[in-house]
């Protein structure tokens, strides 16, 4: 097999995601963006992080696949715990001592 359409198909994308990228920012880069598309850039981070944390908590690979019960439970302790005290450091550490502690437990 040649390593030449491999390199390619790199190259491509490559080009490819400069592009989109440049369209968004160098183009609009020395104006201002309009209010309303500036609240909805407010809210990207919000969106994309649950949307890549969903499949390490459904199908972690640490279990092959199977939903397991000590990862949801953590999950949801520093979902809990993040929304109340409204701290990422308590939130991060309940999250760790429920799964720890889950585990130990053997669920």
């Amino acid at each position: 097999m040649n390593d030449y359409p491999i390199w390619l198909i790199i190259a491509v994308l490559a080009v490819g995601t400069f592009l989109i990228r440049f369209s968004f920012i160098g183009l609009t880069g020395d104006r201002p963006l309009p209010p309303a598309l500036l609240r909805y850039l407010r809210y990207t981070p919000f969106a994309v992080l649950p949307a890549l944390l969903a499949p390490m908590l459904a199908w972690p690979a640490a279990t092959d696949g199977v939903t397991d019960p000590a990862r949801l439970l953590a999950a949801a302790a520093t979902v809990l715990v993040g929304w109340r005290m409204k701290s990422l450091l308590f939130a991060v550490l309940a999250g760790l001592a429920v799964f720890y502690g889950a585990v130990a437990l053997g669920l």
